[in-house]
């Protein structure tokens, strides 16, 4: 049986998982039937920034986007998946967009962090960024969820 403190860990990250995930969950499942339209401002958006995705087909990229979205929400759903890897899942992808915050002209208000009304959608990333790596730390510092905690005790029992 997982101990008392793995249930805790595990409760105190359940409103982490949940909201970010469903919120994953929606980006992700409104990109994947885009038309070709949005698609194009997507990919051009990003090309902006990021140079070599322009040699991928705008309706390609928005479809791998809508993918690694839908991925991301679903590991950060599943309890399965260990917090650690959900967390770096959703720390890679915060960094992508925040590399979009901090490098597009308009982003942020002139010599400052501080967002730009057109910012401010990227400007939240930075709090994907703080659950990413909050779940991170949790999992890399001993946290077993409930299913790796009950191996452990059907393989001690085994070797007795």
């Amino acid at each position: 049986m997982a101990s008392h403190s793995a249930w805790g860990r595990a409760a105190r990250q359940l409103p982490l998982r949940l909201t970010v995930g469903a919120f994953f969950l929606n980006s992700g499942l409104s990109k994947r039937d885009a038309d070709e339209a949005t698609a194009e401002q997507v990919h051009q958006f990003a090309t902006t920034t990021y140079p070599f995705l322009g040699t991928l087909d705008a309706q390609k990229f928005t479809r791998l986007l809508s993918a690694g979205e839908i991925a991301i929400a679903a590991a950060l759903l599943l309890p399965v998946v260990p917090a650690a890897v959900a967390g770096a899942a959703l720390t890679g992808f915060s960094c992508g967009t925040l590399g979009l915050y901090l490098r597009t002209p308009g982003m942020r208000q002139e010599g400052s962090l501080r967002p730009t009304e057109q910012g401010i959608p990227l400007a939240k990333d930075a709090w994907l960024l703080g659950v990413g790596v909050s779940l991170l730390a949790d999992g890399l510092t001993g946290h077993r969820g409930p299913a790796t905690s009950a191996l452990g005790a059907c393989r001690r029992m085994l070797r007795h």
